[in-house]
């Protein structure tokens, strides 16, 4: 079942009204939690070094194919509820908020811009190594700044532009599993030794679901900036991720400042590509940043209604 645009939408706007409460989570973990329980207890169970890397791989698909058909099947199920239209309506928008993260987004990324405004270096640094993986300790504001900045863009395409593709393409069962897919990928998709042949389907399955939505994100971020599409189909593919680098050289082009460059992870520096021709983001950058991205939201909100209205 493929929803209307209006359905997608209404899950937007209820996701932007509440998020996920706090109080909330307390009482019932979100969804993804489950999810990130499952890949790491078959991670424990089935990613041994003494078997063989073609073996691990093997286990690795077995383990995506798991955790997005359970997720995918928990969407079904969900839709094919014997319920009143109206009510299976509601239940499908109230389903679809727990694969988005719009507000949830903002508010961490907000958390790093009060701070940097404020002049709470301390404070700025807490809050972004909360959203981002690199050492943070030695960031100065600038840093700070640009790394949020990088969060936001690549977060902007797996917390709201793919969520809201694979809810229009394929309904619940796609959105949850693009979410089952993106969570494997965060947490076992990685180039060191230990995760290289485990989480080798799950960063390919993540390449491929985020394949288109990362262009469309990319392009939504150089429409909400005013600008920025020089650079994305100049810098975009500079990236090693064949998707992450749209929306980030985007931001990069869109606020006319430089993003990426070396980053340390686990005391292990990194020297990474880098997007964009100016200097590196100051605090207001990351506060034009946010303006950005709600801009880009809205414009997929726009585009939702516009959609529903098309007969």
């Amino acid at each position: 079942m493929s929803p209307s645009p209006w359905i997608v939408l209404g899950a937007l706007v209820a996701e932007a009204a509440v998020g996920y409460p706090a109080w909330l989570h307390r009482r019932a973990p979100h969804p993804v939690v489950g999810a990130g329980a499952l890949i790491e207890g078959l991670e424990r169970a089935w990613n041994k070094p003494a078997l063989s890397p073609a073996f691990r791989r093997m286990l690795g698909v077995a383990t995506v194919v798991l955790t997005a058909g359970l997720a995918a099947g928990l969407g079904w199920a969900i839709e094919a509820l014997p319920l009143p239209k109206a009510a299976a309506v509601c239940v499908v928008v109230l389903a679809g908020t727990l694969g988005l993260a719009q507000r949830s987004l903002y508010d961490h990324v907000a958390a790093v811009e009060r701070a940097l405004q404020a002049g709470d270096h301390a404070g700025a640094r807490g809050a972004v190594g909360a959203i981002v993986g690199r050492d943070v300790e030695a960031l100065d504001e600038r840093g700070v700044a640009a790394a949020a900045l990088e969060s936001l863009a690549e977060s902007f395409n797996d917390a709201v532009a793919a969520p809201v593709f694979w809810f229009l393409v394929a309904g619940l069962p796609g959105l949850f599993a693009f979410k089952a897919v993106n969570t494997a990928d965060s947490m076992i998709g990685h180039r060191e030794p230990r995760w290289r042949a485990f989480g080798w389907a799950a960063a390919r399955a993540d390449d491929v679901m985020n394949l288109i939505p990362a262009r469309i994100a990319g392009a939504l971020i150089a429409l909400a900036g005013g600008g920025g599409w020089r650079v994305m189909l100049r810098d975009a593919r500079r990236h090693a991720s064949p998707n992450a680098g749209w929306p980030e050289a985007a931001m990069a082009g869109a606020l006319h400042v430089r993003l990426g460059g070396p980053a340390t992870y686990d005391g292990v520096a990194t020297d990474r590509p880098t997007f964009g021709d100016g200097a590196a983001p100051a605090p207001a950058d990351l506060a034009r940043g946010l303006r950005v991205y709600v801009t880009a939201c809205g414009l997929i909100w726009a585009g939702l209604a516009f959609g529903g209205l098309v007969p």
